[in-house]
């Protein structure tokens, strides 16, 4: 398995419904490589989770040339797996038909449907594999997701914002079950997320956007052995590196008056 995206000068355009161009991408480049986990931030319409769709391939670019281990991306594969922020489940599917639809849809079942059973016990969900998603909880929603776009076992896992329903715990929970999977498969990941401590736990590589027309401003390489603690100083270090950079740093200033 291999799994590295090169992204060069890729711009992106949408007309609105009153027929204004608005440009969501200008000229971006950056390099993925294979088996890296790579976090996309910046503030809401910067262009990061159209990104996300380019590379997977469900919308064109523009501009620019965007290839994944050479090859140019121009469609939607079994290569690239996508989670969204909701679950997108079936609800008239149970669990287990929900995650071996892809393998049914591409006509592989079969041959890989041990993988169906691999993976539910991979994220947690075996004896729940007969449940509807009505009957579960949203992590374990999430859960069944993260299953679904893994189990045709592809290069690259594309995560868009898909823990920003969940309660603070489960969060951190399935932060880790990310984590744990990302490590024994080996795969590229790419997350969106407007959480800068979810970007520095995760990361190998953060990448900062601007505000509309989407830029990369600036990367910011993660050198901290995990697991990470959330409240050392080098990881408090980065997440006010990050915020800087997004220009909410602040400052703290002594009060001009006292009690």
């Amino acid at each position: 398995m291999v799994g590295s995206i090169s992204i060069s000068g890729v711009s992106k355009h949408f007309v609105n419904p009153t027929g204004e161009r608005i440009t969501a991408l200008d000229n971006v480049s950056l390099d993925i490589p294979a088996g890296s986990f790579v976090s996309l931030i910046g503030p809401s319409g910067c262009g990061k989770s159209t990104l996300l769709r380019l590379i997977s391939g469900l919308i064109p670019m523009d501009d620019g040339s965007l290839m994944l281990d050479g090859t140019p991306i121009k469609a939607p594969g079994a290569d690239r797996g996508f989670m969204f922020q909701e679950h997108t489940l079936f609800p008239w599917l149970s669990i287990y038909d929900n995650i071996a639809f892809g393998l049914r849809a591409r006509g592989i079942y079969k041959q890989e449907k041990d993988h169906v059973d691999e993976f539910i016990e991979m994220v947690g969900l075996k004896g729940f594999e007969h449940s509807y998603p009505h009957q579960l909880s949203g992590g374990m929603c999430q859960r069944a997701s993260l299953a679904r776009a893994l189990v045709g076992k592809p290069k690259v896992l594309l995560l868009d914002e898909p823990l920003g329903a969940l309660d603070a715990f489960t969060r951190m929970n399935m932060q880790d079950e990310i984590l744990r999977i990302w490590k024994e498969t080996g795969m590229t990941a790419i997350m969106v997320t407007h959480d800068v401590d979810e970007a520095v736990y995760l990361s190998d590589k953060v990448v900062v956007m601007t505000p509309r027309p989407g830029r990369i401003t600036g990367t910011l390489d993660i050198k901290l052995a995990r697991p990470r603690a959330r409240s050392s100083e080098d990881f408090l270090h980065y997440r006010a590196e990050i915020l800087r950079q997004l220009h909410y740093g602040g400052t703290i200033k002594e009060p001009n008056y006292y009690i």
